[in-house]
């Protein structure tokens, strides 16, 4: 059996709703944020896979600008052979912007430090970047 932890981060964007989903949804957006490779689906059931294949999953839940649930996978070393995961986005609107509540469960052990930290160093912080310029050049 494989042992997990579960990570929960909050993040505010200056962005609305349905710019941080695009942003997460829009193979090329997310392209974009990342500077690589992304091919997503916008359907339920439909496969998802970015950062040039190394990170992959399926579309469990999807409600247009509000929440994205996937089964998710990384190819890193610690991560388990054919073991997914399960990443929870929802979306709230504020008077400031988009406030990001996100859950990550089933998170193995080994690969927990470099996930918790990769969500904060290759998501939020060039989404960031990417919505709230897009938004003062407006």
């Amino acid at each position: 059996m494989i042992k997990t932890k579960n990570i929960r981060q909050t993040v505010n964007f200056k962005a609305d709703p349905h710019d941080v989903y695009e942003a997460l949804m829009d193979s090329d957006k997310h392209s974009k944020f990342t500077g690589s490779k992304a091919s997503i689906s916008r359907i339920i059931g439909g496969d998802f896979s970015v950062y040039d294949g190394s990170i992959s999953g399926i579309n469990l839940e999807l409600v247009k600008d509000k929440k994205i649930v996937q089964s998710w996978r990384s190819e890193e070393e610690e991560w388990p052979k054919g073991y997914h995961s399960k990443a929870t986005f929802l979306l709230e609107k504020t008077t400031t912007g988009t406030r990001l509540k996100f859950v990550h469960t089933g998170v193995p052990e080994d690969a927990y430090d470099s996930i918790k930290d990769g969500w904060i160093e290759y998501y939020w912080k060039p989404m960031k970047d990417m919505l709230e310029v897009r938004k003062k050049t407006r």
